[in-house]
């Protein structure tokens, strides 16, 4: 951790590995204590170049701005500004065309706050219908502006003075461009502004810098349960929730079933793993994997029974922190789904439970999936391997009572 002055004050700095920057200023003449997170990403930001893409792309206007509304959307229904005002801390957010901040400020359960702050700004969940939802509240907002003569004279200014930079627009948008944004839009925003290299947290009050830098490097966004019920051995669970944005050059059915593969090949029952855990008497059945799909991610889920849970996850997660896969892999799991495809076809419950998959989760029947299956090429792994992102992790663990 580095220090320096501010007039009288000291200002602590560290960046993160991954790229995130941190400045604590500490106060301890006060009571209070103020946090910001922020990405270097604001209303002005409405033509780039989206993450994993090479071309400029444009986004509708506002789009930030919407973008910091939805981020206090919980998945779980978890009403964020509840949490901070049972802690008697108050939240909020701010976007301005260059930047958006989250923020609270308040006197006591400091690493709470900060881990609420963090779970929440790094846990993005938007769907078709809270998006929706979402464009009252804005065009309500843009409304007021609208009737509010400082408003009008701020931004009637800022068209004049600026003709050609992208400072000549509100930042909440119009109400053309409120209506136009879809949830597909948000994550590509967010996806290429979120990242802890593009971000900075600053802590400002009565804290002790070191603690504020602890409690962020502890953080992750994983999440560990344990549960005791009546069985004779723990089951283990391990959950990664990918989004389905990470995948767009690729057809979606085609990414899940390289992404199962992928999963099985590394820790499935015939995997070097699996075989090593059972040598070592860790596990007592192999590891099961299952992809589930849903509009916005794909959660794989890694199941198996173990009397040594710690040492399970850690040969997991160790597992598939190196993933690759060789040529002669992939042409043995290319041919394994195509006997598999071809074998169900002599099944009419397995032809069944296909039809109901692929209008479930893929909205349309596919009546070419074998021939996409053969198409496959080693490019298409490469691609799908390359852009498995495992950092939001749930860990899931049912023990003996």
């Amino acid at each position: 951790m580095k220090k320096k002055k501010i007039i009288d004050m000291d200002l602590y700095y560290e960046k993160l590995d991954n790229g995130l920057e941190i400045y604590v200023i500490p106060k301890n003449d006060c009571n209070n204590i103020y946090v910001t997170y922020n990405t270097k990403y604001g209303g002005k930001d409405n033509e780039f170049i989206p993450l994993n893409e090479t071309k400029m792309k444009k986004f509708p206007k506002g789009i930030a701005h919407f973008l910091e509304h939805k981020l206090f959307e919980e998945e779980d229904n978890t009403n964020v500004f509840s949490f901070y005002q049972e802690r008697g801390a108050n939240a909020n957010a701010n976007t301005s065309y260059e930047r958006t901040s989250y923020l609270f400020f308040g006197t006591e359960y400091f690493k709470e706050n900060l881990e609420m702050l963090l779970h929440y700004v790094e846990s993005p969940y938007f769907t078709d219908e809270n998006v929706e939802k979402e464009k009252g509240i804005i065009e309500q907002e843009y409304r007021m502006n609208e009737d509010n003569p400082y408003s009008r004279i701020f931004y009637g200014a800022l068209e004049n003075a600026f003709i050609k930079l992208p400072y000549n627009v509100s930042i909440l948008g119009d109400l053309e461009s409120i209506r136009s944004i879809t949830k597909e839009q948000l994550y590509e925003c967010y996806n290429t502004f979120y990242h802890p290299s593009n971000m900075f947290i600053v802590v400002t009050g009565n804290v002790n810098p070191t603690d504020v830098i602890t409690i962020i490097k502890d953080f992750e966004p994983k999440k560990e349960e344990k549960v005791k019920m009546n069985t004779s051995i723990s089951k283990v669970c391990l959950a990664y929730k990918i989004n389905k944005n990470l995948f767009k050059d690729i057809d979606s059915k085609m990414a899940t079933r390289l992404i199962n593969h992928i999963f099985d090949l590394k820790v499935g029952s015939t995997s070097i793993l699996s075989e090593k855990l059972r040598e070592s008497d860790i596990i007592t059945s192999p590891v099961s994997t299952t992809v589930m799909v849903t509009d916005t991610h794909y959660l794989v889920l890694l199941l198996a029974e173990t009397k040594k849970e710690k040492v399970l996850i850690k040969e997991i997660t160790e597992t598939l922190s190196h993933l690759s896969i060789t040529p002669l892999e992939f042409e043995r799991r290319k041919r394994i789904m195509i006997s598999g495809l071809i074998s169900s076809t002599e099944n009419i419950f397995r032809t069944n439970d296909r039809i109901i998959d692929d209008i479930t989760d893929y909205n349309k029947v596919y009546t070419n999936e074998l021939e996409l299956v053969k198409n496959l090429t080693m490019d298409d792994v490469s691609y799908v391997v390359s852009n498995i992102d495992l950092s939001n992790k749930l860990i899931y663990i049912i023990e003996p009572k």
